[in-house]
């Protein structure tokens, strides 16, 4: 009988201590719904001095957008390069800051969608450095040959 109870207290604890690991390996950042049609194509932590980034795009999927989402602080964003599988590139006018919880404007990139090699951008945080680091995430509008607009 004695043995039964150890058996369930150790049960109860480690159910316990399993159930407290999962819930402090959550992720704490805030849930952005992307929009259907969009996809996520990357993501940095924004340093408080001029940062360079060049995200690798591995998908092969044909884009005709992208546009930035912020979390935790706000980013000012410019000197954006965007080059394509083709060897294209293009140098949108981007200078902006954009506020924690927001995104860019949309960037189109062709109306019937191309593939994105990588894509290189400038930035940096704003506010104080003891508030913590921004979190930038870069996401296409994927082609879709029968939502032509």
């Amino acid at each position: 009988m004695m043995n039964k109870v150890k058996k369930v207290l150790h049960l109860a604890v480690f159910a316990g201590l399993v159930s407290f690991l999962f819930s402090a390996c959550g992720s704490s950042r805030r849930a952005f719904g992307i929009e259907e049609g969009w996809e996520l194509l990357g993501e940095r932590k924004v340093n408080f001095v001029r940062d360079k980034d060049v995200f690798e795009v591995s998908s092969r999927n044909l884009y005709t957008a992208i546009r930035f989402y912020v979390e935790d602080k706000d980013v000012h964003i410019n000197d954006l390069k965007i080059q394509f599988e083709n060897g294209d590139k293009i140098q949108p006018a981007l200078d902006e800051v954009i506020k924690a919880g927001e995104q860019s404007r949309i960037i189109d990139l062709a109306a019937d969608g191309r593939i994105i090699s990588n894509i290189e951008f400038k930035y940096r945080s704003m506010g104080s450095i003891l508030q913590g680091r921004a979190n930038v995430l870069i996401v296409g509008r994927r082609y879709n040959p029968y939502n032509r607009f």
